[in-house]
């Protein structure tokens, strides 16, 4: 067991360790004994792990996002030509690898919970680099529909894995603005795509067509960075090679406020059962299948759009620079307001009224020259809706309790997120090509429809609430608890006015593995 005395220094000693099935990992560690953590300790063990954890998050979801997202500008130097696609055929490619994510999913949440993430995301990166570098070699429609099949596939893992690991290491106040960090590179990548592209399909060559040097580019950069990720990445606390013993235990401890787990490598099927009955699982699968239908016509079709507004194919890259900016701008702003107004729901709602202006610009205003900049303008609003994914994340992660479940309600929001991408590129035919009138109206009911759904999940999340205060008051407790996992400075629970003292300390369930209905200390976040 791991003892803190008044000066912070840890000692060991032998005893008798909870008997406790199935608990997290980070309870053998430090027992039933509480540890002494001041705010001090917690930022200096916040800032080694963002070194450390969130700069691999950072980097691997940057090369997933830049990966998945040059297959536009491809077509934007001749991909569709040169491999001979017809009608629906492009929009089959752009869809084929969110079809493999989301069929992958129900292995995908029980692989995040078994395989270490040490091995898990290095692997995944190897995979979808791979599939990525052999696109280069594709040269009819079969061919590309088998290496995006392959490339969905190993990315399947990518968003859930990551959502779950900012749980595991932060603080529920601290995770918005981690998860906005390694969400955020979507506006990176798009940047980064755009400015690629303009570069390298400037390279002439007699054997590599543009495209094909685009996407070998990329593919190579994602291999070679699986063995640094293999290197630098710990499974999780109790495994850290970048904190001592002493830290370790602070850094569970200062997590046991979260009440939402450290993890655990028992995969539990009542915690799947128990997602599946829950009308909230249902409203977040709702939010990221309506979301990720605008973000796919964003990636897959958004340089088509520029281009269809008049502009050579070298202008048309150059100018998703700017929608790059504005999407990291937006993630960050979305979630640090979220963070500080700890009202996640409303914030959400509101980022999403500016997509739906930006879709009713884009289809009501003629492709004339002299409303170009105003047809811009409405193009990049649609910038918006990339600050509405960290914080459905953000929402789910703060919201579920259980290893098992989070990763079962992650899948599950990775495989709307894939019927989305799936839906998005089909709402937009060739034939419809430069205004995308159709798809264009589809995407604004569906905007509309998500603004409605968020609203209910809110109202649906304080019924919850007082739920939880009803079962407190049956085992005796207090109604209302003081939530520290979602103040700024860190605060111990044994602060707590009115603690029970004894064997029935508030927190000691913090790290059994229970579900946030299992747990009537459990408070939900709005």
């Amino acid at each position: 067991m791991v003892f803190i005395d008044d000066k912070a220094e840890a000692t060991y000693e032998q005893g008798v360790q909870p008997s406790v099935k199935h608990a997290d990992l980070a309870l053998e560690l430090i027992g039933n004994e509480r540890v002494v953590v001041t705010d001090e300790d917690s930022k200096r063990i916040r800032r080694k792990t963002d070194k450390v954890i969130l700069a691999i998050l950072c980097w691997v979801y940057f090369l997933q996002i830049l990966d998945k997202s040059v297959l536009g500008y491809g077509a934007t130097f001749g991909l569709q030509t040169d491999t001979g696609l017809k009608g629906n055929e492009y929009s089959l490619v752009g869809s084929i690898a969110p079809i493999a994510q989301l069929a992958w999913q129900p292995f995908s949440s029980i692989l995040i919970v078994k395989v270490p993430h040490r091995i898990l995301m290095p692997t995944l990166c190897l995979g979808w680099g791979i599939a990525q570098t052999s696109l280069a070699a594709c040269h009819n429609f079969r061919s590309l529909m088998a290496a995006r099949f392959f490339l969905g596939l190993f990315e399947a893992g990518c968003l859930p894995l990551f959502s779950i690991i900012t749980s595991q290491w932060y603080r529920r106040a601290e995770q918005p603005l981690r998860i906005a960090a390694w969400y955020g590179t979507n506006g990176a990548a798009t940047i980064v795509a755009a400015a690629l592209s303009y570069g390298l399909a400037h390279i002439k060559s007699e054997i590599l067509r543009p495209w094909q040097i685009i996407f070998l580019f990329v593919g190579l950069g994602t291999i070679v960075s699986a063995p640094f990720i293999y290197w630098k990445l710990d499974n999780d606390i109790p495994s850290a090679r970048f904190l001592t013993e002493q830290e370790k235990a602070q850094a569970i401890e200062r997590l046991r406020a979260n009440q939402t787990g450290t993890g655990n490598r028992d995969f539990k099927v009542k915690h799947v059962l128990e997602a599946a009955l829950e009308p909230k699982t249902y409203l977040w699968i709702s939010m990221s299948m309506l979301l990720n239908v605008g973000a796919s016509v964003t990636n897959t079709f958004g340089p088509l759009i520029l281009n269809g507004l008049g502009y050579d194919k070298y202008t048309t890259s150059l100018l998703n620079m700017p929608f790059g900016a504005i999407q990291l701008l937006v993630i960050l702003i979305a979630s640090y307001l979220a963070q500080k107004a700890h009202v996640k729901g409303v914030i959400l709602a509101g980022f999403i009224l500016p997509v739906v202006a930006g879709l009713a610009i884009l289809y009501a205003l003629p492709r004339t020259h002299s409303v170009q900049g105003a047809l811009i303008a409405g193009y990049y609003l649609l910038a918006f809706l990339f600050g509405g994914n960290p914080l459905i994340v953000t929402w789910i992660v703060g919201n579920t309790a259980g290893t098992t479940k989070k990763s079962a309600i992650m899948s599950l929001y990775n495989a709307a997120s894939s019927a989305g991408n799936i839906v998005g590129p089909l709402l937009f035919n060739k034939k419809d090509a430069p205004a995308y009138h159709p798809g264009l109206r589809a995407c604004l009911c569906i905007f509309i429809a998500l603004v409605a759904v968020v609203l209910i999940q809110l109202a649906n999340l304080v019924f919850l609430n007082k739920m939880q205060e009803r079962k407190r008051v049956q085992n005796g407790k207090q109604a209302k608890m003081v939530d520290h996992s979602m103040q700024n400075r860190y605060h111990s629970l044994e602060e707590e006015k009115g603690e029970e003292q004894g064997q029935n300390r508030l927190g000691d369930n913090a790290f059994l593995d229970l579900t946030d209905r299992e747990n009537d200390e459990f408070v939900y976040i709005y």
